[in-house]
């Protein structure tokens, strides 16, 4: 599916895409942080009909919803489809070398072979955290690679 985007100057982001039925939909990413959904009529992107509105809160209520389980889904799939590949989850613990450290200074993906493909912490999920996200205790890193490599991870953020 494609899904554009349009800077809307002063306002956020705009996210369209049309649906299988033919409906064209527009997600705006507010600076405030809320989200509204809006539907397009006409062909024309600046016709829009406004659907709802969600306060920040609510947003991120409704991306864990869709987000967490979906990212899930996915890793599954993908271990399922690759012979030798496995998802796991390692967490950081309290005495780990790597609390309070970029992810990238653990060196993981060179050192194992796996890779971090998400941070869940608490009821946030980081989807395809970038080497600078610092890690905290408690976070769960969901890992993807060989048995080994995921292994490989656990002794790493032990130290």
């Amino acid at each position: 599916m494609d899904v554009s985007e349009v800077l809307l100057p002063g306002v956020g982001l705009r996210y369209e895409f049309t649906t299988t039925d033919g409906q064209h939909i527009g997600v705006v990413a507010r600076r405030s942080g809320d989200i509204e959904f809006v539907d397009h009529p006409d062909p024309d992107p600046d016709e829009v009909r406004p659907l709802f509105r969600l306060s920040a809160e609510e947003a991120g209520a409704v991306a864990e919803i869709l987000g967490a389980p979906r990212i899930a889904e996915r890793f599954a799939d993908l271990t399922r489809e690759v012979p030798g590949l496995s998802s796991g989850q390692v967490e950081v613990t309290a005495g780990s070398p790597y609390a309070d450290r970029a992810l990238g200074e653990t060196r993981a993906r060179t050192r194992t072979g796996a890779s971090i493909v998400a941070v869940v912490r608490g009821e946030e999920v980081i989807a395809s955290p970038q080497p600078g996200q610092t890690l905290r205790t408690g976070d769960i890193l969901v890992v993807i690679g060989t048995q080994q490599g995921i292994t490989g991870v656990e002794h790493i953020l032990a130290g």
